[in-house]
């Protein structure tokens, strides 16, 4: 089976620098917020390109924390999509917020910036643009309108680790940007971890504070906070990737170039990417009216998939009548029925590429727009 991610494999491919990084932690003493976690806070924020960088302990206390850094709390609503991990919303409601649902752009899975204005209103205090499966969403119209209401924008980009949208890394355009370390992303440890990027010395200070229990000096806690530390081992690992993630996503870009030509004329229509963008293929999602039929066909042949994601989050159970939606959200709804990620690592032989792409053509049907 060709797994559609893989983590293991991105170990293998950097054993070496990997168990030293590993060693040298162990043999230091320090496990938690130590001269690693430093090291990779300042190696991360240049990489984006802004200031400061906080590390966390996941990507959805990223969200959260830049959230209550930014002034949001309860009475406040915050603009996001429902065509997104379900961290996303939780990460709001957790904030003490309301999350304000609205559609998202059929070519491009983000937020249609076109359906933003009529979801502000007066509780409303922030923006989550999700940078989602890699691909940058539409910044500049939104950033006009938060200046336009004096709301703050908060970049969710768990899964762009290096995307770039008009000549700069996502992340440095917001007054924050959250993101994930989950084992699968672009840049990922192995277990969870986290990181709050933002050219705002005060935001910076106060995601500070709020990572450990509101603490100014050791054990005197200047504001609430929280327990959200992103320990020593993680940050070493995270530093060796580092350092191959541009090669990892050039890798990335290489197997979507080849999905895109052997797919064409198939029953699948490939992703496309947002002009002035550069897309990183967290995910590589197709789309397919078929989907569940093609879905358990590439199984038979030995190729993973994955559907992100299949229910949305304003019909999901726990959340159906608790968030607010804004207008149709008919794409979205599109979307979860007929989205699946093939196979995308940076690990993928060219034969397996070529493999999960003759069993996509096997299957046959209408060649799809």
């Amino acid at each position: 089976m060709i797994p559609v991610a893989n983590p293991l494999a991105q170990y293998l491919a950097h054993r070496a620098e990997i168990d030293a990084a590993v060693g040298r932690v162990l043999a230091s003493g320090r496990y938690i917020l130590g001269p690693e976690v430093g090291a990779l806070e300042a190696e991360f924020a240049a990489y984006v390109g802004v200031r400061f960088g906080i590390g966390v302990a996941s990507g959805t206390d990223a969200l959260v924390l830049a959230l209550r850094a930014a002034g949001v709390g309860p009475e406040d609503e915050v603009i996001t999509v429902s065509h997104t991990a379900t961290a996303t919303v939780a990460a709001v409601e957790l904030a003490g917020a309301r999350p304000v649902l609205v559609d998202i752009e059929p070519d491009y899975y983000t937020l249609d910036p076109a359906r933003l204005e009529e979801a502000v209103g007066p509780r409303t205090k922030a923006i989550i643009p999700v940078h989602l499966y890699g691909q940058p969403a539409e910044l500049g119209p939104m950033l006009e309108v938060a200046r336009r209401y004096g709301l703050r924008v908060i970049e969710d980009c768990a899964q762009a680790h290096g995307a770039v949208y008009r000549g700069r890394r996502v992340g440095a355009w917001g007054d924050l940007g959250a993101f994930s370390f989950y084992p699968t992303k672009n840049l990922g440890a192995f277990g969870d971890g986290g990181m709050v990027v933002t050219d705002d010395p005060e935001l910076a200070e106060r995601v500070r504070l709020l990572r450990e229990y509101g603490w100014a000096e050791r054990y005197v806690s200047a504001v609430p906070g929280f327990n959200s530390r992103l320990d020593e081992l993680q940050a070493a690992v995270l530093r060796v990737k580092l350092r191959h993630l541009e090669a990892d996503n050039r890798r990335r870009a290489e197997i979507a170039a080849r999905y895109e030509a052997g797919l064409a004329g198939t029953a699948v229509r490939p992703p496309r990417v947002r002009p002035g963008a550069t897309h990183v293929y967290h995910l590589y999602v197709v789309r397919s009216a078929r989907r569940e039929e093609l879905r358990a066909f590439l199984a038979r042949q030995g190729v993973g998939t994955a559907v992100h994601y299949p229910v949305p989050v304003h019909l999901q159970p726990a959340y159906r009548g608790r968030v607010r939606v804004v207008g149709s959200l008919a794409g979205t709804e599109r979307a979860a029925r007929e989205v699946l990620s093939l196979p995308m690592y940076p690990e993928l032989t060219d034969g397996e590429v070529e493999a999960v792409i003759a069993a996509v053509r096997a299957f046959g049907g209408d060649a799809c727009d």
